[in-house]
């Protein structure tokens, strides 16, 4: 039972529990004896509590003993992005790094759902005192290849950023879910260089808190990283609804992700966009063969019974003026997007308003196209995983070089207006290129995780990706 525990679902390894066929601690011991022996390759982690994950399996089989009611995800390891909070542990973001005295809220749920903390992934900076160069933003200080996280389709390349730890964790199954947050696209992009599921969920759906330095997810979001849809629903179910410590959690009940997993797309109307009508601008030679392959994913929906309508509607590029002008906007809010610059730059009353009016009619935009389709699909990433030494130029010296003045809207170009617009959005793995993962965005209206994730999970049913990574 142990080797087969690596690539079972999450879902199916806590069925498992229930009936007591297998215990909390030989899942426990088994998915972190995979991370003793890959971690050191693959640099996934950034902190591991050997004991803290012991002492919680033990306590989760003596539930399992006394009959007690189980959480949807007893006895289930896994990890959190290191700039999550996660009480006794070093939270860890550029320039920080701390001990935590408090559990962020999702990381609450998580545990009364019955998950199992194991500690936390490294994320993009990891090892680095990492900054941006105020006269060039966008422009990173050199990053510490020491303690980055690699591919393990491939060591000599990058799993994406952010969520870089978490994506190579769930790609090469050292556990079975793991938590990222998306600023940009940082828990989607990554998914989709490491080939699996990357979830950035509606504005508000799952609460934050940061008592020691207060912050609000505008365009971030917390979301899972995982090899199956199904596992990716439970764990979005478990964080998911309103908190009041959180100014913008939603308020009200959202459709459940997991009921609808099962109904199909027959029926269902969907839309196609090769670029959204500006991102060609960052495309690169290799970028129509990656779109190709989205493509023809997005089209196969039609033998499930979907219709699939290519759209050439425009959307405007919040880079379009260039980087300056793109993290000007959220700054002025203090998000937690991992950009802002201290002391925060000073509001530009006129870039402002031009930021925020562009924002509507995009919202407005696509207000229109969700009366007439359920959701809009298109290529995740434009972009396979790059070499480690490509991947640091792009980010640090090359930067002024791309459109836009930074390979941060380059790297977000097909993910960011979600973001932006605070609409879910969900990659799925949905074919190679020159052997390297390629994912299927699938984006919906505000609160229609349920949309996304139905058709994300009909589509993994119905075409399975049965590969693993080379290093696993």
């Amino acid at each position: 039972m142990s080797e087969e525990l690596t690539w079972l679902p999450a879902w199916r390894i806590r069925d498992l529990i229930g009936k007591r066929e297998v215990s909390c601690v030989e899942v426990t011991e088994h998915f972190l004896g995979r991370i003793e022996e890959f971690n050191p390759v693959l640099r996934a982690f950034e902190q591991v509590d050997h004991a803290g994950a012991r002492e919680q399996a033990r306590r989760a089989d003596r539930a399992v003993a006394g009959g007690e009611p189980l959480g949807p995800l007893h006895g289930i390891p896994t990890s959190v992005k290191s700039h999550i909070r996660v009480e006794g542990l070093h939270y860890v973001q550029p320039g920080t790094d701390v001990v935590s005295t408090f559990d962020d809220i999702c990381v609450e749920r998580l545990r009364r759902a019955g998950a199992i903390i194991i500690g936390t992934n490294t994320m993009m900076g990891a090892g680095a005192d990492l900054t941006l160069a105020r006269d060039r933003p966008g422009v990173f200080s050199p990053f510490n290849w020491d303690a980055e996280a690699l591919s393990p389709w491939d060591t000599t390349r990058v799993p994406g950023w952010s969520s870089s730890g978490g994506a190579a964790t769930a790609a090469a199954r050292l556990l079975p879910v793991t938590i990222g947050s998306d600023g940009g696209g940082s828990t989607r992009l990554p998914a989709a260089y490491s080939g699996v599921v990357g979830l950035h969920t509606s504005r508000g759906l799952i609460p934050h808190v940061n008592y020691d330095k207060p912050t609000m997810l505008l365009t971030a979001s917390y979301g899972p990283l995982a090899r199956y849809v199904r596992d990716a629903a439970l764990f979005t179910r478990a964080m998911s609804g309103g908190d009041g410590r959180d100014y913008v959690s939603l308020q009200d009940d959202t459709p459940d992700p997991v009921e609808a997993l099962d109904r199909g797309v027959e029926g269902m109307s969907m839309a196609w966009t090769e670029d959204f009508g500006f991102a060609a601008t960052y495309a690169t030679a290799d970028s129509a063969r990656i779109i190709d392959v989205a493509r023809a994913a997005a089209q196969s929906l039609t033998t499930l019974g979907a219709t699939v309508d290519p759209t050439e509607e425009v959307w405007e590029d919040r880079a379009e003026r260039g980087t300056v002008r793109w993290t000007v906007e959220p700054s002025v809010y203090e998000v937690m997007v991992g950009t802002n610059s201290a002391p925060l730059p000073a509001l530009d009353p006129v870039l402002y308003r031009e930021q925020a009016q562009s924002r509507a009619r995009n919202w407005e935009h696509f207000q229109r196209l969700f009366r007439r389709y359920d959701v809009i699909l298109s290529v995740t990433a434009q972009r396979i995983a790059a070499p480690v030494e490509e991947w640091e130029r792009a980010w640090t010296v090359d930067g002024p070089t791309f459109p836009g003045g930074s390979f941060a809207p380059v790297y977000c170009s097909h993910t960011m207006i979600f973001n932006w617009l605070g609409f879910p959005a969900v990659t799925v793995p949905c074919g190679f290129v020159d052997g390297l993962p390629v994912g299927l965005q699938i984006a919906a209206w505000h609160g229609r995780e349920d949309l996304v994730l139905r058709v994300a999970a009909a589509f993994q049913q119905a075409f399975p990706r049965d590969e693993h990574p080379v290093v696993s």
